[in-house]
């Protein structure tokens, strides 16, 4: 058996249930608050609940999740999460008030966070570990995907249709997702009884693995900077009259991650950490200079390119050194550690942000947001950067 190789069956069908479960989120994230505003007559605040209480969702659920994966089991988690992801869209079609929605994107959004955390933990398990940064780069690709494809099929359905025909959409994308999962073995975790016990306890070590944050916290900051992109490009473009360059922005951005994920992936495995991530981050800083200045769609373009190439990089490859960092044993742990930053990030960033908009406009948002990733090259070399550089040192001398 060719223990390190990578495309096995199972690799391949999580890859694509993660494709179109996440498509649903992406496609829902960007139709519902105008579903909200029309069917229920509700604030624009409102509204907007109604689209990222989904997040809040997820991330309650990513923070047990990584802790009793493995004392509930992979399998039980994974298919409890999907059932209950395929039984919560089916709802949305007899939704009669704002607060019954409230209550289903909630749920639908801790059902995601909790298949997404075992998918992701199991496909950890069954990357050869030489090439994990190549194996999650590819893997993450299904996400990536779903960011593009999402919001353009959301934009084009709600034109040419009805909110019916994208719950009807959205409830098939749920059951491939579910169906083809269940072709494939979910391998347990491999863990001793002593180290199953002490995962039982209450303590904070319970809830997040502490080799994993580090680097989590350079994700959130990432994501922070991120959403202010997912929340205001459409406003921003709007103010600078670039709103048809705006509409391919996240397909540029998704084609420059697609024709980069398969050397920076192995570029971490091969080289290290920080030839990857050093470069990224500088990446993300000119993408988010480009964007402040964009004056024409061009410009507009070529910034989603770069932080495709920056932002795009960061994701994955700070999700590989997550799991490297942490113990075997506790890669369930490690992993929801991962997402539950990356999501807080995300999911603060617009609201905090919105509060210095009318301040400093939308290009001094995009500017504040390049100084405050500028910052993070130290921050990453603190955190995890210097003793990446030290250990190279010390092989280079062995």
């Amino acid at each position: 058996m060719n223990t390190s190789k990578l495309w096995t069956k199972e690799f391949i069908i999580m890859s694509v249930s993660t494709f179109f479960g996440s498509l649903t989120f992406y496609l829902l994230i960007t139709t519902l608050t105008v579903y909200a505003m029309e069917e229920f007559n509700t604030s624009q605040s409102m509204a907007g609940l109604a689209s990222s209480i989904f997040v809040v969702g997820a991330l309650v659920s990513r923070l047990f999740a990584g802790k009793y994966i493995e004392i509930i089991g992979r399998k039980q988690m994974l298919y409890g999460g999907l059932f209950l992801f395929l039984i919560m869209m089916l709802l949305y079609f007899i939704v009669d008030n704002m607060n019954l929605l409230l209550f289903i994107r909630f749920i639908h959004g801790a059902a995601f966070g909790l298949f997404t955390t075992v998918i992701a933990t199991v496909i950890m398990d069954i990357i050869p570990n030489e090439r994990r940064g190549e194996g999650i780069s590819y893997f993450s690709l299904s996400i990536t995907l779903a960011m593009a494809v999402g919001p353009f099929l959301g934009l084009y359905i709600s034109q040419q249709g009805s909110f019916t025909i994208i719950f009807v959409a959205c409830t098939l994308f749920s059951l491939i997702s579910t169906i083809i999962l269940l072709f494939v073995q979910i391998p347990e975790g491999h863990i001793t009884k002593d180290q199953l016990d002490a995962m039982k306890g209450f303590k904070l070590k319970d809830f997040f693995e502490i080799k994993a944050v580090p680097i989590a916290i350079i994700i959130a900051i990432m994501g922070f900077a991120y959403s202010g992109i997912l929340s205001f490009m459409t406003s921003y473009a709007k103010e600078i009259n670039l709103m048809e360059a705006a509409s391919f922005f996240f397909l540029v951005y998704a084609v420059f991650i697609l024709i980069s994920r398969p050397f920076t992936g192995r570029l971490l495995d091969k080289k290290g950490d920080n030839i990857v991530i050093y470069p990224a981050l500088l990446l993300f800083v000119i993408g988010l200079i480009t964007l402040s200045q964009a004056n024409q769609g061009f410009i507009l373009l070529l910034a989603g390119a770069l932080i495709g190439l920056g932002y795009g990089t960061m994701n994955s490859c700070c999700q590989a050194i997550a799991i490297k960092e942490s113990p075997r044993h506790r890669v369930g742990l490690a992993t929801s550690t991962f997402f539950v930053f990356m999501d807080s990030g995300v999911g603060v960033g617009p609201f905090l942000l919105g509060f210095i908009i009318p301040y400093v406009g939308f290009r001094g948002l995009y500017l504040s947001l390049a100084v405050i990733v500028f910052a993070s090259i130290y921050l990453y070399y603190v955190l995890h950067g210097k003793k990446k550089h030290t250990e190279n040192n010390i092989l280079h001398a062995i």
